[in-house]
């Protein structure tokens, strides 16, 4: 019966032994191997989001391109008119050159003055 027993106990301690040391190694390569599955997932999320935040970049560095070239183009028909009015006040001031330079400069004066005054009280009166 003794012997039984220790048979027993020797057999129970290498039982439990052998469980004991297969569930640390299985738990440390269960945790090592889902700690690193969790470390996977975690960067697929990472890289993921990044992959988003990238395309949004892109998108908006794209409606800014476009959105400068724009504003190029309406800053080009800016000057270009800019400049065909520069030539046409260019010629109007030639011409009030002229006319004051005339003998008839002060009737000439006077007429433009009441214009300018007529205007003016039109102008008033109206609004």
């Amino acid at each position: 019966m003794m012997n039984s027993r220790r048979d027993t106990r020797n057999n129970r301690v290498a039982l439990f032994d052998g469980i004991e040391e297969g569930g640390i190694r299985a738990s440390s390569l269960y945790s090592s191997a889902s700690s690193h599955e969790i470390d996977e997932h975690d960067n697929e999320q990472a890289m993921d989001g990044l992959q988003d935040r990238v395309s949004l970049l892109k998108r908006l560095s794209g409606d800014i391109n476009e959105e400068v070239d724009n504003h190029n183009r309406m800053l080009d028909r800016m000057g270009d008119d800019m400049d065909s009015s520069r030539g046409i006040l260019s010629g109007t001031m030639d011409k009030f050159k002229m006319v004051f330079e005339t003998k008839s400069s002060r009737r000439m004066f006077s007429l433009v003055a009441s214009f300018v005054v007529i205007f003016l009280i039109i102008y008033y009166l109206t609004r």
